[in-house]
């Protein structure tokens, strides 16, 4: 059951590095499907890893070996913990030099072990930094630790395979044994869903072929193929793959058709999608309100309106409970459609009957449908609801209301107002999208002073301007003789290679 054949095929690499043949014990290692990113660490946690940052600093044009001892001349007295561990290994983002020289110097402590979020984090930044090598050396000395586990081998899998060295992807799965671990269905799925993800199914299937008289699939070995067979829109392989399922006595699930129903939906074969859902009735295997909410989604991108809400009356019909994700793309539904009332009743009514909440998206579609009509004191009134509901507001909730007031003239006042709310009630900064709103909108009604202001602001903030902000601030300087902003667009420009 060896799957070298099919892995030369399809493209050759440089063979593995020798794995030693002791025993795993996979159970040595904690799990490390943790979240790391809100941990809290206790000060002097916090106090050794301001430490290790400031050694590190000093250090980061070394080489790993170099790293490795500027640790350990600077930081030895200190008590390493996992979270410290962990959390400088999540904060160094893709500084995969300093994350390997930090975690070669803690694995050398003896009051210290790795968790397997640490090891497998690791791995995973190797792979993705293209540091082969050096991944596989790190994954061989896992293995004599007995630190790896079936995550640890999915992650390298997936980064071998992003690097297209189908070989090693292979040759990774054919010693799964010798590492200790099982070629069982879990580790098979692992294998496929990668080739599936890297748009090689057809590889995929011979895998399958090879390992299918061995390994028995389950459900999810078939999700497999139909996602990979729709992300690649041959749809006609996924239904062939339902078949099959069937034949193998899998009952495909509502996961399962809801993949085809989308992949009909990005096609606008809506006439397929209509099929799919009634042969789904048919096989008891009802629709869910994920699966309603895209085909209504899909519909409205459409324009198809009034379409899209026969799906939602279906779906109530149906019995399926409306979440808040249904909730907010009916609410933008009603109201790109023209029904605004229908879609304030929704919002207002329906929703809280139903005790289904509101959540960010359902507040920032509510004040976007209320800019929408012009209905400026509804929108400022959904902004205040939000607030006394401890929703905090986001850049997405201000700018249909800095649209709205900035195609109107004389409202200048009110944008400055909104801003200051934006940037020094909810500390949140100005984006690329706002600026140019901001820049063109007050252009439009002959603010141009502050929109040169603005411009000076984004610049300033390292945000690059569009070439169209550019170009139309240029053409309004020089057509108002304001010559200093004419030199100093003009300069940004050919700076960065901007023509008119």
């Amino acid at each position: 059951m060896r799957l070298m054949s099919v892995g030369c095929r399809h493209g050759a690499a440089r063979a593995l590095q020798p794995i030693p043949l002791c025993r795993l014990s996979i159970s040595s290692c904690t799990q490390s499907s943790r979240d790391v990113s809100n941990v809290n660490l206790t000060v002097e946690e916090e106090e050794a890893a301001r430490l290790i940052k400031n050694s590190l600093s000093k250090a980061r044009k070394w080489s790993v070996q170099d790293l490795i001892q500027c640790l350990g001349a600077d930081c030895s007295g200190i008590r390493l913990t996992g979270n410290i561990v962990d959390t400088l290994l999540f904060k160094f983002g893709d500084d995969w030099k300093s994350a390997l020289g930090f975690f070669q110097w803690a694995q050398s402590r003896d009051d210290y072990r790795h968790t397997a979020y640490a090891c497998n984090r690791m791995v995973d930044l190797l792979g993705k930094m293209r540091q082969i090598d050096q991944m596989w050396e790190l994954l061989s000395d896992m293995h004599g630790r007995g630190l790896v586990t079936v995550e640890t081998v999915a992650k390298s899998i997936r980064r071998l395979a992003g690097a297209r060295r189908w070989k090693d992807v292979v040759l990774l799965f054919d010693k799964l044994e010798d590492m200790g671990l099982e070629r069982n269905t879990e580790t098979m799925n692992v294998l496929l869903d990668v080739l599936c993800k890297e748009r090689k199914i057809e590889v995929a299937r011979e895998v399958f072929a090879v390992l299918s008289p061995h390994i028995p699939p389950d459900a999810y070995t078939f999700n497999i193929f139909v996602h990979g067979w729709c992300s690649i829109r041959r749809i006609d392989e996924a239904m062939w793959t339902i078949e099959e399922m069937k034949r193998r006595g899998f009952p495909p699930s509502v996961i399962t058709y809801t993949t085809v129903l989308e992949a009909y939906c990005k096609q606008r074969n809506f006439r397929r999608v209509y099929e799919v859902l009634d042969s789904m009735g048919s096989q008891g295997c009802h629709p869910n309100v994920i699966t309603y909410t895209m085909i209504m989604t899909s519909l409205a991108k459409c324009e198809r309106f009034e379409e899209a809400l026969s799906v939602s009356h279906r779906m109530k019909s149906s019995g399926c409970k409306p979440d808040t994700l249904f909730y907010n793309s009916l609410i933008n539904l009603l109201g790109k459609s023209g029904h605004l009332f229908e879609a304030s009743q929704v919002f207002r009514v329906e929703m809280p009957m139903n005790g289904v909440s509101h959540n960010l998206a359902t507040y920032n579609t509510m004040i976007s449908i209320f800019c929408y009509y012009g209905r400026d004191d509804d929108a400022l009134n959904v902004l205040k609801e939000m607030e006394a509901q401890s929703c905090k507001p986001d850049i997405q909730s201000y700018r249909p209301l800095l649209r709205l007031f900035l195609s109107r003239r004389g409202q200048a006042d009110t944008v400055r107002h909104l801003l200051s709310e934006l940037t020094s009630k909810h500390n949140l900064g100005l984006d690329l999208d706002t600026y140019t709103l901001l820049i063109h909108g007050l252009c439009r009604v002959g603010d141009t002073e502050w929109a040169y202001q603005l411009f000076d602001e984004m610049v300033s903030s390292e945000i690059a301007p569009r070439s169209k902000t550019c170009v139309m601030l240029l053409d309004e300087a020089q057509r108002t003789n304001m010559e200093t902003y004419v030199e100093r667009i003009g300069n940004y420009m050919s700076s960065f290679g901007i023509s008119v």
